[in-house]
């Protein structure tokens, strides 16, 4: 690493995206100043580089890197930059290195030919390539070249056109890889459509939370998450439920860019970090996770959620059914943390309360002994309700009522009427009725720890 280091700089490790970045600016510059002034006016100037971990004799390591270039689109022009992170899964070095030669000149031909047709250049990545060797789970573009560009709709492209099983986005919206996210961290995961974000799915999240990952609370009460705890909200461009966490801005035509970028908006303002993926099964998550972190992992949903879980038609395409789906959960020792409900009689339901098809109520009684199964014991019972508040939310904003923004919290709200969210325009009255499942105050958020 010494030539490395006297070359581009020393540093603590090598394989990120701060080296590729001083490896890409280090040879942009011996490119263009000795060539500037003889060629600047007629010559294209561009920088190539990658830095990776192969796989090593012997070991099982993970196989991944950064590749990028900064490069002008034509003589004259200031530069711009793409960098990517990869996955390689082939079995030896030398199908790696051949696997990432092909993505570089993938990479090559679309920077110069496909520039202007960003989701075109990315489709033609994978050009001769297939998953089986390579995954790219993070792009992105900057500079005057790619000013219209928004790296999340790139994240959410890699994900649809599976390139790759998940993305993540910090609350600034910047794309990250899951290593630098979820590294020896516990990982809280709450998965919904977020039609909108509600303030039972926060009252889900800070129950869980203080049950298992909270330490001291601030001033307003709410729960502090402890520095080794990170949530994320996970929503899936696949469905899984008949009525449920489905992604209702899909169409024949793909997903609309400007309808998620939305949606986005609105979650990012709660401080969390955005998982978008294309699992259907909870086992999935957690092998996903696992890659990154050897800490905790919990998910927390509601009873109707976990009678669906229950349901055995979902598991036809598994050999072993619905016993191997819950076999690879146990596997991953991932906890379910059960949000209670109301029934139609107004009647608490709680874990300890669920009721599923008879074939598999053993299954689910042998869950929730072993403790696979948590039922959430710290709940605002303001917010409960028989209804869907998503749901409530939507009615409301469609009769053009303010009784929806008790359901919401702050930050949301002020994201719907800003970007004028699912049809919300300027209400025409006010309802002065009381409307049960309102907020609390006592239980305003969960709030990252900075």
């Amino acid at each position: 690493m010494t030539i490395s280091d006297t070359v581009y700089g020393a540093c603590d490790r090598y394989v990120t995206q701060e080296r590729l970045e001083a490896m890409l600016e280090y040879e942009y510059l011996q490119c263009t100043l000795p060539l500037k002034n003889a060629r600047g006016e007629n010559t294209a100037f561009f920088s190539f580089a990658d830095t990776v971990v192969a796989k090593a004799y012997g070991r099982q390591n993970e196989c991944h890197g950064w590749m990028g270039l900064k490069y002008q689109i034509s003589p004259g022009k200031p530069p711009s930059r793409i960098m990517l992170h990869v996955r390689m899964m082939d079995p030896t070095a030398e199908q790696q290195q051949e696997a990432l030669g092909v993505l570089g000149v993938n990479l090559l031909y679309g920077a110069f030919n496909l520039w202007d047709s960003p989701q075109d250049l990315l489709l033609g990545l994978m050009d001769n390539l297939s998953r089986d060797s390579i995954e790219i789970d993070l792009i992105r573009f900057d500079g005057p070249a790619f000013k219209d560009v928004d790296d999340r709709v790139m994240a959410l492209r890699l994900v649809e056109y599976n390139f790759t099983e998940a993305c993540l986005f910090n609350s600034d919206g910047e794309v990250v890889i899951p290593s630098e996210v979820m590294r020896k961290k516990n990982v809280l995961v709450q998965r919904g459509r977020f039609r909108p974000f509600t303030n039972i799915h926060n009252d889900m999240i800070v129950g869980a939370a203080s049950q298992f990952f909270c330490g001291d609370v601030d001033e307003s009460d709410s729960c502090v998450l402890r520095e080794d705890t990170v949530v994320l909200l996970e929503m899936t461009t696949k469905d899984m439920y008949e009525s449920g966490d489905m992604l209702d801005w899909t169409s024949k035509n793909g997903v609309n860019d400007q309808e998620f970028l939305k949606r986005a908006d609105a979650l990012q303002s709660l401080g969390h970090t955005i998982l978008i993926s294309n699992f259907t099964r909870y086992w999935e998550i957690a092998s996903f996770l696992t890659r990154s972190t050897k800490e905790s992992i919990v998910i927390t949903l509601g009873v109707p959620a976990v009678k669906e879980l229950f349901k055995e038609y979902y598991y036809q395409d598994m050999d072993g059914g619905i016993l191997e789906n819950f076999g690879r959960l146990l596997k991953f020792d991932l906890k379910l943390y059960v949000y209670p409900t109301l029934d139609e009689r107004g009647n608490l339901i709680t874990a300890e309360d669920v009721k599923v098809d008879p074939e598999v109520q053993l299954l689910y009684d042998f869950l929730y002994q072993r403790g696979c199964i948590v039922p959430i014991t710290m709940y605002d019972p303001a917010v409960l309700s028989s209804r869907s508040a998503s749901q409530i939310v939507l009615d409301s904003i469609r009769n053009g009522t303010e009784d929806w923004e008790r359901y919401v919290p702050e930050a949301v709200a002020k994201q719907i009427k800003k970007d004028h969210l699912l049809g919300y325009r300027p209400p025409k009255s006010k309802s002065n009725g009381n409307v049960s499942g309102a907020s609390s105050a006592n239980r305003a958020s969960v709030v990252p720890r900075a």
